[in-house]
């Protein structure tokens, strides 16, 4: 592990230093580098697995460099630390060797914000397109898979995606437009994307730019007028973007996008707080699905527990492999709920979120809980990473659990 702490030969050179730590960053497959500034020094954070975790930590004027080696990289104004930039992060053109983490094809966001102690560096690591399978690739329970291949040969309707940041809906709107245009050659598909990040060889896509004057609700009405088949939505932020969605969906598009909401019924709330008429729903959502990230128990150092109810449950414990945090990897819950009989009818009669749940319930939709507490009874992952994405007491995971049935 790159380590800041050890002044003698990395202070020296902080364009090393800063190439181990992202070479290190890639290697243990983080999602994100932190470079967080604190008196004294700037702490440097992995996002893996989810968790962010300390690897090191810079001292305070070799971090000045550092900073400033990484906005040359992303081709960002060294002399403007006063405001947030974003960048691309590119290695340098130069004589020199180039970087491990250069030469992986991945897509690589850098993006910095002032703060009392000085510039604040995030730094994304994203997937290259060839990483990408297709949708049963993503891990989705056979249920959701089977649907969401089915929504792949709609030609028209609304499906929406719903759940945290970090929750993988990027890469599943990026492999549902991928599975379109691959096996639908000839099909014009095009996305609005706040930022584009990673490029589709297929996809026409158009970045939204947060404060110019080509908004999501410009562009899109705009585009109607182009022809298109399919489009992507980065994320329906506001009523007249939703109002401009329902009527693509209502005129024979097919549009996929995101919302903020925690669940497939509180997306409906949602978009009836945003005023769109319940019968206009009805008709033009054809799916939402809501999803999460739990972390997978590492199996070679998981501990068996004595748990209630007769299940065998096991407890993170750490260890090399798994970096000394108990967990190794990550598997994806969803659930998938259809605009079809007894969630159509509680949609059209603006029903409030617990009556939407047990009407997919009687749909046969299986909840994010339920899932969850599948995977907590095989040894898979554990009642507390549950209760922590889901937001739910561990008592609940474990009477879910003890239970024994999905409903």
């Amino acid at each position: 592990m790159a380590n800041g702490g050890d002044n003698s030969n990395l202070s020296a050179d902080p364009v090393a230093l800063l190439d181990r730590y992202l070479d290190e960053a890639v290697a243990r497959g983080a999602t994100d580098v932190h470079f967080e500034p604190f008196p004294g020094a700037l702490a440097v954070r992995f996002r893996l697995d989810g968790r962010l975790h300390t690897v090191g930590e810079i001292p305070k004027p070799v971090s000045e460099t550092v900073l400033g080696r990484l906005m040359v990289l992303g081709g960002l104004l060294t002399y403007r630390a006063d405001i947030p930039q974003e960048g691309r992060l590119k290695p340098a053109n130069g004589t020199g060797p180039m970087p491990a983490w250069g030469k992986v094809n991945l897509g690589i966001r850098l993006a910095t914000f002032p703060t009392v102690e000085g510039t604040r560096a995030v730094v994304r690591l994203i997937r290259g397109t060839d990483a990408f399978g297709d949708l049963a690739s993503l891990g989705y329970p056979a249920q959701c898979c089977g649907m969401l291949e089915d929504l792949t040969r709609c030609r028209s309707g609304l499906v929406l995606l719903t759940g945290p940041a970090g929750s993988g809906k990027t890469t599943t709107i990026y492999t549902f437009l991928r599975t379109i245009s691959r096996e639908q050659p000839g099909v014009s598909v095009i996305s609005l994307e706040d930022p584009v990040e990673q490029r589709l060889e297929t996809v026409t896509q158009i970045q939204i730019t947060p404060h110019g004057e080509l908004t999501y609700q410009r562009a899109l009405r705009s585009l109607l007028r182009q022809d298109p088949q399919i489009l992507a939505l980065g994320e329906i932020r506001d009523a007249e973007t939703a109002n401009v969605c329902i009527e693509a969906a209502l005129t024979g598009h097919l549009l996929i996008s995101t919302i903020h909401s925690g669940t497939a019924a509180g997306a409906v709330v949602r978009l009836l707080e945003m005023g769109i008429p319940s019968y206009q729903l009805t008709s033009a959502i054809e799916a939402i699905v809501a999803q999460r990230l739990v972390r997978r128990l590492c199996v070679e150092c998981r501990r068996e527990v004595e748990s209630e109810g007769g299940f065998k449950r096991f407890q993170a414990v750490g260890c090399d492999r798994c970096g000394g945090t108990g967990y190794h990897g990550r598997t994806l819950i969803a659930e998938l709920g259809r605009m079809v009989g007894t969630f159509r009818a509680a949609v059209r009669s603006q029903a409030d979120v617990p009556e939407l749940e047990r009407a997919l319930a009687r749909d046969g939709m299986v909840g994010l809980l339920d899932q969850a507490a599948a995977l907590v009874a095989q040894g898979v992952t554990s009642v507390e990473e549950v209760s922590t994405v889901l937001g739910v007491s561990a008592e609940v995971v474990k009477q879910k659990v003890s239970s024994g049935r999905l409903s």
